[in-house]
């Protein structure tokens, strides 16, 4: 089975300034054209930290679709190298994921990150930034607004309202569930808006996040068992 791949886009030691520009620079490649198809395996990702620490753990967790079944689940602990700058989020997170990437066993069709995609001041999110650098589908999943408006959303399941940011729809307001507060969808890499929002139902199982998210959350902060019939576990 092929191994996931990392694309080599630029330097991770930068300045703030310097991880602006390149941000800036990087923008312009995001595709947002559906290239997603029908996903075999969905991966979610997320980074969770110590109290007042720059330590992270990093969860990659792959599930099975459509039965939403986890077949993997990674973890690595290390120290971010970048500091905690809003909008700039991308440069503390994504070389954790990329040290557990490259050791998955199985390649996801489709990642699912918790952070915005270009729902974002320059239009590159951790989930866009991620989209780039392995060159797949990523679908932006946060659960607060970084930047945009937007109008009320509706109560039911699966109401949502555009998130507009000077001018320009950024994302979704979308409910996933009744009578709880929206997350806000938005498109990483390789996907378009509908298409992000359609697939970020179709992982909801009867909770705010989406299943790949929500499980990526647990094993990020230590609270998800080893699933039985896994393709690896690891820390």
């Amino acid at each position: 089975m092929n191994k996931p791949q990392i694309r080599q886009l630029h330097a991770w030691d930068l300045s703030p300034a310097e991880a602006r520009e390149v941000q800036r620079r990087l923008a312009p490649s995001v595709s947002r054209r559906d290239e997603i198809g029908i996903p075999r395996l969905v991966a979610g990702v997320d980074v969770s930290y110590r109290h007042l620490d720059d330590t992270g753990l990093a969860a990659v967790v792959v599930l099975e679709y459509p039965t939403l079944k986890t077949v993997e689940v990674k973890t690595r602990q290390g120290k971010a190298a970048f500091p905690y700058i809003p909008g700039l989020l991308s440069y503390r997170e994504v070389p954790l994921v990329l040290e557990i990437w490259q050791d998955l066993m199985l390649k996801p069709d489709l990642v699912m990150v918790d952070g915005q995609g270009i729902a974002h001041p320059r239009r590159l999110g951790l989930a866009s930034h991620l989209g780039l650098v392995l060159d797949i589908p990523t679908i932006g999943c946060a659960k607060s607004v970084l930047c945009g408006h937007h109008g009320p959303v509706g109560e039911e399941a699966g109401s949502w309202a555009e998130l507009v940011d000077k001018e320009e729809v950024v994302g979704a307001a979308l409910r996933t569930k009744k009578r709880t507060t929206p997350i806000y969808v938005s498109i990483g890499h390789k996907v378009d808006l509908p298409v992000a929002i359609r697939w970020t139902l179709e992982c909801c199982r009867g909770y705010r996040l989406p299943e790949p998210t929500r499980l990526a959350h647990l094993a990020s902060t230590r609270r998800l068992p080893e699933p039985n019939g896994a393709a690896a576990a690891g820390a």
